[in-house]
């Protein structure tokens, strides 16, 4: 890697968050931080959750965003690589993004080599043991079925149904703390099982809005990337080593 250059990775930014009353102030924030790394971004990983919600029609999307939309769009007109992985929140992004704004889409985990190290990289919804009722709701909003079918609802009404569920949300009781039993923590626990089969340096997540960066093992680190609503946190990889960071 140049000496100039770094890849960064963030999540759970949460635009338009109807539980939260401070959207647009967030969203300058977000906007005002990706313009200060494209100078010395490579890549860059934006690891779901960016919206807390999103559902493309063929001819319409949620109207917003507007501010960070263009800043995405002009990162990666000028050559970075800026990597989408759909959420929980935001699970229906299909070709609006990458035909749009350039961005690479990732609806699963991704394995990447990046300077030699290994990276396993992930939203971390459904992952891990236990939550069996979410898992299943997990698999029906993944459905092409029930996503052709709400899709045939108007978008007025749509919308309004992501916004009355996304109040149910943690966001709405600020369940954002931090844990005591990371060792526990579901996460770590398929991390720690990914190991025992296949070396990595990094397994990065997010969706959990804790901050946590501790080892697995000797050379292999574990990662939730914390979120943009209170601690405002990242990660920032130089070809050497990871770290995180809060935005000023």
């Amino acid at each position: 890697m140049s000496q100039k250059k770094k890849i960064y990775f963030i999540s759970d930014i949460h635009l338009g968050a109807p539980a939260l009353t401070n959207n647009l102030e967030r969203e300058k924030l977000f906007v005002k931080w990706l313009d200060e790394i494209k100078d010395d971004a490579s890549e860059l990983f934006l690891l779901g959750d960016i919206f807390d919600y999103w559902f493309e029609f063929k001819k319409v999307v949620p109207r917003g965003f507007t501010r960070s939309l263009g800043k995405i769009a002009e990162l990666a007109d000028s050559g970075i690589k800026v990597h989408f992985f759909t959420g929980n929140h935001d699970v229906w992004v299909f070709d609006y993004l990458p035909s749009e704004l350039g961005v690479i889409l990732h609806k699963k985990e991704f394995k990447v080599e990046l300077e030699g190290k290994k990276f396993y990289l992930a939203h971390g919804d459904g992952i891990g043991p236990g939550d069996m009722g979410y898992k299943l709701l997990r698999k029906l909003f993944h459905s092409s079925i029930l996503q052709w079918l709400f899709a045939r609802l108007h978008p007025n009404f749509t919308v309004g149904v992501g916004h009355a569920w996304s109040k149910k949300s943690r966001l709405t009781n600020n369940e954002i703390g931090e844990s005591d039993k990371k060792n526990e923590e579901p996460l770590f626990v398929f991390s720690k099982s990914i190991l025992e089969k296949e070396h990595f340096d990094y397994f990065i997540y997010g969706h959990r809005h804790l901050l946590v960066k501790q080892p697995l093992a000797p050379n292999s680190d574990f990662v939730i990337l914390g979120e943009w609503i209170n601690k405002y946190s990242y990660g920032v990889f130089d070809g050497e080593r990871f770290e995180l960071k809060k935005y000023k």
